[in-house]
């Protein structure tokens, strides 16, 4: 939760290959205190089954940049391997993107959600509510 002298941040992820949340996806967060400030490991959670992640480390004061990683390969491999139990290889790889890092800024007081729209050939994001 946001006060005013910290900002919050929230994530869900949506599969749109297949128009479901994505769960069981790892993400790590990370914070810094200006544009040249190091990167601050703050720890990390996965997805659940509706493919939010409700329990990221609150962000500390003085934090102005935050980076959220998804870790997709994983996930679209295990999504291929149970897709192919009763089907013939049809591709190769499950991921064209095994990582997904997002960057952003944020300001004291507010609350982030930042949703990741994701495919194993795409992704896109935004600032949510």
């Amino acid at each position: 939760m946001s006060t005013q002298t910290t900002a919050s941040v929230s994530t869900h992820i949506l599969d749109t290959s297949v128009g479901r949340p994505a769960g069981g996806v790892a993400i790590s967060l990370a914070a810094r205190s200006g544009p040249g400030a190091q990167w601050t490991a703050l720890g990390g959670s996965a997805t659940d089954a509706d493919g939010r992640c409700k329990d990221l480390p609150a962000l500390p004061e003085g934090t102005t940049h935050v980076r959220l990683d998804f870790e997709t390969e994983a996930y679209f491999s295990k999504k291929q391997a149970e897709a192919q139990q009763d089907a013939p290889r049809v591709r190769d790889s499950g991921a064209f993107f095994p990582e997904v890092a997002i960057t952003f800024a944020v300001v004291p007081g507010e609350h982030f959600h930042v949703p990741l729209l994701l495919n194993p050939f795409g992704y896109s994001v935004y600032r949510g509510s």
